[in-house]
């Protein structure tokens, strides 16, 4: 027990004394930054290669579209994570001529990977709404693309909801290697702890109970956006 009350002080002197909490601050801002915006961008390019492979394939383009969506699909679900930060990071970009950040690559490729995972997500999602629907916005009118925007993929979205908060929490836990092209994150700030401290226990127990805190909050906040769209249907 003193021995565990020991690694304790080191940690405290480390995290307060010598500043540690700035970096474990600045490692949660960019491993929230990451996830955010990385789920934003996934669920645009996600909605967008979905409504593509719904598409009535009638037409030469729709089904070239199609199988472009396809392959980007497979590509980004057959590879780990980690490996496309290392291809992008230190291959395309040199060889593209262009200088980007670690958390801005991170952003980039979490962005990309969670797109091919939602765009599966979300069409699943859209084939669940009735056809119906889009029959009833084509009878009064509408384009393909403004009723699957405006009627399809809203009621889509809605049955879609908790699997959407699960591949946040995915990216949550995911950002942990973005410390391979020099994004620091929490990772990065609690080793920094261990290695000056000379001891891992504490900092990565701390570590695993601020991902825990994160993914409760956001299980939490997934659940409460569940009960009002329940209230808003029942209302309807």
């Amino acid at each position: 027990m003193g021995n565990f009350s020991q690694k304790i002080d080191k940690f405290i002197e480390i995290f307060i004394s010598q500043n540690g909490y700035v970096r474990v601050l600045e490692g949660l801002k960019n491993t929230l930054y990451i996830a955010i915006v990385g789920l934003l961008i996934g669920i645009l390019i996600g909605t967008l290669i979905a409504t593509v492979r719904v598409i009535p394939k009638y037409k030469a383009l729709p089904r070239i579209l199609n199988g472009f969506c396809s392959f980007y699909v497979g590509l980004f679900r057959g590879t780990p994570i980690v490996v496309q930060l290392l291809v992008v990071y230190y291959v395309l970009l040199p060889l593209m001529g262009i200088r980007m950040s670690g958390v801005q690559v991170s952003v980039l490729v979490f962005g990309l990977n969670s797109a091919a995972y939602i765009s599966e997500i979300m069409r699943s999602g859209i084939l669940s709404v009735d056809h119906g629907q889009m029959e009833a916005g084509r009878a009064v009118g509408l384009s393909f693309g403004t009723t699957m925007m405006k009627i399809v993929i809203p009621q889509a979205v809605k049955n879609i909801l908790p699997t959407l908060g699960n591949e946040f929490i995915a990216l949550i836990k995911e950002t942990s290697v973005v410390s391979f092209v020099g994004a620091a994150d929490l990772y990065v700030a609690f080793n920094y702890i261990g290695s000056n401290s000379y001891e891992f226990m504490v900092p990565y127990l701390v570590m695993a109970i601020i991902y825990i805190l994160i993914v409760l909050i956001i299980s939490v906040g997934i659940k409460i956006m569940e009960r009002s769209l329940r209230k808003s249907d029942r209302r309807h």
